[in-house]
């Protein structure tokens, strides 16, 4: 108990303080976290749009790959990704070894994006699905363009695509597994999740807590803001005329 106690009050006076090092790693660990989501958010809301719009073939086959996506272990995506960018081997090297990405932070940044872009994709195809069918044959019958319905679909869709891009996030920053692969476990390729690991392999209580503590209010905000969300679909709802 005193251990843990001791580690707590050493957590909190590295967080107060600013700890130079805790604080240059929760910069990048929400700059990753951002950037992933945003190039999940580009890839994944127009392929969410088409599955939960469109019919034709192979779309069942489509959306079974976007909610597998969603579990597959960071740690496979993250040895995928290094055998595509590893510069040498008996078989030459990976194709993307020419970018020169390994162990940097771009290779973490398209890590926690590969992982998040399924979620994007399969949340926003569930929330597309659940608008009426009507309003976008209505909207289809005016003569609204393809670029338009989506629009549409999106708009009246938006509380489940703020959870979809929401759980990125939250995959992006919490996600380990690819980062100790591609990236550093400490160093400029890191982030507080990997960190996290190292520290308290290495017997560093009081950073361990810290990172552990800073995570905890980071998953705080996104609880609070996807609850926040959900409150005000509900006022929606009960808004709209009869």
């Amino acid at each position: 108990m005193d251990q843990l106690l001791d580690g707590l009050h050493q957590a909190l006076r590295l967080i107060v303080e600013g700890d130079p090092l805790l604080v240059e790693i929760t910069l990048r660990t929400l700059r990753v976290g951002v950037e992933a989501t945003l190039l999940a958010a580009i890839l994944g809301l127009p392929l969410g749009v088409l599955l939960g719009l469109g019919r034709f073939r192979g779309r069942r086959a489509a959306l079974t790959a976007a909610n597998a996506g969603m579990i597959i272990p960071p740690i496979a995506v993250g040895q995928l990704l290094w055998l595509l960018m590893w510069p040498t081997s008996r078989w030459g090297g990976g194709p993307l070894a020419g970018l020169g990405w390994l162990y940097t932070l771009n290779a973490v940044i398209l890590a926690q994006t590969l992982l998040a872009v399924p979620i994007v994709t399969a949340l926003t195809a569930a929330a597309v699905q659940r608008v009426p069918v009507g309003l976008v044959a209505q909207a289809r019958a005016l003569g609204a363009s393809p670029g338009r319905q989506a629009a549409l679909v999106l708009r009246e869709a938006r509380a489940g695509v703020a959870a979809a891009l929401i759980a990125a996030l939250g995959t992006a920053i919490a996600s380990v597994g690819a980062i100790l692969i591609v990236g550093t476990s400490l160093g400029t390729a890191t982030l507080a999740t990997a960190a996290l690991s190292e520290w308290n392999a290495g017997g560093q209580d009081a950073r361990a807590v810290a990172y552990g503590t800073v995570l905890l209010g980071l998953f705080l905000l996104l609880a609070a803001a996807l609850t926040l969300l959900q409150r005000g679909r509900v006022r929606w709802i009960a808004a709209r005329p009869s």
